[in-house]
C-alpha cells in the first residue's frame, strides 16, 4: 500500500518566504497583435514580447515580475490576464482566459483543486504516491510544477513572475492535500533572481529538513530521488506508463533476456526490465552518480523476487561511443531502450536532433537481437510525434524494419493544454 500524506500540520521554515514582495495590486494593460490575438482565443498560455503593440502601467510605475497583465484585443475586449515577466521574452504568463476574474488566493486554491482532480486515479492507487501535481502552463499554472514524491512535495519555478504569489498558492497546496514536506526548486536562469530573497534552489521551505534522497513507490517498485539537486525534480514522472510497458514486455521476451537501458539516469527503465524478468540489465549513462543512484534504486527492490533474481550491470560513458563499443565486442541484448535527453531546446537544433536520433536507432538495432523489442523515446517539443516516428521507421528500415508494437504520448499527471505541450513521445516495436 502507498503511504498517504498525514494530515499533522506543516511547519513553515523561518523566515522562508518574508523577504518575498507582496503582489503589487498594479495592473498592467496589454494590447496584442492580430496573431497572438486568435492564439490567446484558442487557449494558449503565452504572450511574447514582439506580440505586444501597446503596453500601459499606472503613471510613474515600473512593471515588475508577478504584476498582472490584463490583455485586450484590438477593440479594447478582454482577452485574459496573466503574470507579468518583464525580463522573460515571454512577457506574459497566461492565467485565465475569456472570462475576467480576481486573481488571489482563492483563484489559486480553485485552480490547484483543478489540477489536483484531474489526478484522482493516481492519488487512489495504492501501489503509486508520486507523480506530478501541477503541470505549468497544461495546468493553467505557466512556469510552476509541483511534483509528488510521497509527502514531499517538490515545487519548481520557471519564472520570477511566481514569487509575489508563492505565500497564495502555498496556502492553496495546503489547502487541496496536505503534505510534510515542501522544497524549491529554480530553473537555472531563476537562482540568481531568487538569492536576493533569501531563497536558494533545493531549499526546505515547509517540514524537516532533507536527510538524503526521498524514497516513494510507483506501481509497486520503491525509489528514491535527491530532490534537491537531481534532474528537475529529481525523478522523471512523465515515462512512469511507459516504464510498465517496459515490464509488461520483458514478462514476454525468451528465456533469460538481457536488457540494455540506454541513457539510464537513476535507473528507472532498469528497474522495471528487472521487475518483468530481465535475467541481465545494463544501465548506460555518461554520470557514473547518475549510475550509483541506479544501483541504489536497485537494492531497494530486493522484496521483488524478479528484481533479487536480476544481475546489473552499470556503464558509464557516452551513450553514441558505447553503443559502438558494445556492437565491436559482439553484444547483443533482448531488449534496448533509448530514452536520450531533449536533443532540440531550439528550432536551431532540430535537423541536429533528428541525426542523432537517426545514429541511436541504428546503434540501438546493431547491438538488438533478431526478434529484440526495440523503445524509443522523445521528449522534445521541437519534433512533432510523426516526424519523430517517420525519423526512427526510416532509420530503421536501412537495415531491419521495424514491426510496430505500439505508439505512446503523455500520462494522465502530464496533460496536454497547447501546442508546444505536447513533448513526449515512445515507440515499441520489434525488429526482425
Amino acid at each position: 500500500m502507498s503511504a498517504q500524506p498525514k494530515t499533522s500540520p506543516t511547519v513553515m521554515s523561518t523566515n522562508a518566504l518574508s523577504h518575498l514582495p507582496p503582489p503589487s495590486g498594479k495592473r498592467i494593460a496589454v494590447h496584442v497583435k492580430p496573431a497572438a490575438e486568435r492564439a490567446l482565443r484558442q487557449g494558449h498560455p503565452w504572450v511574447f514580447d514582439q506580440a505586444i503593440r501597446k503596453q500601459r502601467s499606472p503613471q510613474g510605475y515600473t512593471a515588475q515580475p508577478g504584476d498582472l497583465a490584463v490583455i485586450f484585443d484590438s477593440k479594447n475586449r478582454f482577452l485574459a490576464v496573466g503574470l507579468y515577466d518583464p525580463d522573460s521574452p515571454i512577457r506574459v504568463k497566461v492565467l485565465q482566459h475569456r472570462d475576467q476574474a480576481a486573481i488571489n488566493r482563492a483563484w489559486f486554491t480553485d485552480t490547484l483543486r483543478a489540477a489536483h482532480d484531474r489526478r484522482q486515479p493516481l492519488a487512489h492507487d495504492p501501489a503509486t504516491n508520486a507523480y506530478r501535481l501541477v503541470h505549468g502552463e497544461n495546468d493553467h499554472l505557466p512556469g510552476l510544477i509541483v511534483d509528488r514524491y510521497a509527502n514531499t512535495w517538490v515545487m519548481k519555478l520557471y519564472t520570477a513572475a511566481w514569487l509575489p504569489h508563492l505565500p497564495d498558492v502555498i496556502a492553496g497546496l495546503r489547502r487541496v492535500q496536505p503534505f510534510e514536506r515542501l522544497v524549491l526548486r529554480a530553473s537555472r536562469d531563476l537562482v540568481a533572481q531568487i538569492a536576493p530573497y533569501g531563497l536558494a534552489d533545493g531549499q526546505v521551505l515547509i517540514g524537516d529538513d532533507l536527510a538524503g534522497p526521498v524514497r516513494f513507490q510507483e506501481n509497486g517498485l520503491h525509489f528514491a530521488a535527491d530532490v534537491a539537486h537531481g534532474h528537475k525534480t529529481g525523478f522523471f514522472f512523465d515515462q512512469r506508463d511507459n516504464r510498465a510497458q517496459v515490464r509488461a514486455y520483458a514478462a514476454t521476451l525468451p528465456d533469460a533476456p538481457r536488457v540494455l537501458d540506454v541513457f539510464a539516469y537513476s535507473g528507472g527503465f532498469s528497474v522495471y526490465a528487472a521487475a518483468g524478468g530481465a535475467q541481465a540489465v545494463t544501465s548506460l549513462d555518461a554520470s557514473a552518480p547518475a549510475l550509483e543512484a541506479a544501483q541504489a534504486n536497485f537494492a531497494l527492490n530486493q522484496h521483488d523476487p524478479n528484481v533479487r533474481a536480476t544481475a546489473h550491470h552499470t556503464i558509464t560513458g557516452d551513450a553514441f561511443a558505447e553503443l559502438e563499443r558494445l556492437h565491436a565486442a559482439r553484444q547483443t541484448f533482448d531488449m534496448v531502450i533509448v530514452d536520450p535527453p531533449s536533443f532540440a531546446k531550439s528550432a536551431a537544433e532540430v535537423d541536429r536532433a533528428l541525426a542523432a536520433y537517426t545514429r541511436l536507432t541504428c546503434h540501438a538495432l546493431a547491438v538488438l537481437r533478431p526478434g529484440g523489442t526495440f523503445v524509443m523515446a522523445s521528449c522534445s517539443s521541437r519534433i512533432a510525434a510523426d516526424v519523430f516516428f517517420a525519423t526512427i521507421t526510416e532509420a530503421a528500415a536501412q537495415h531491419r524494419p521495424l514491426t510496430e508494437l505500439q505508439r505512446t504520448g503523455h500520462a494522465l499527471d502530464h496533460p496536454i493544454g497547447f501546442p508546444e505541450g505536447a513533448y513526449l513521445k515512445c515507440l515499441f516495436a520489434v525488429a526482425p
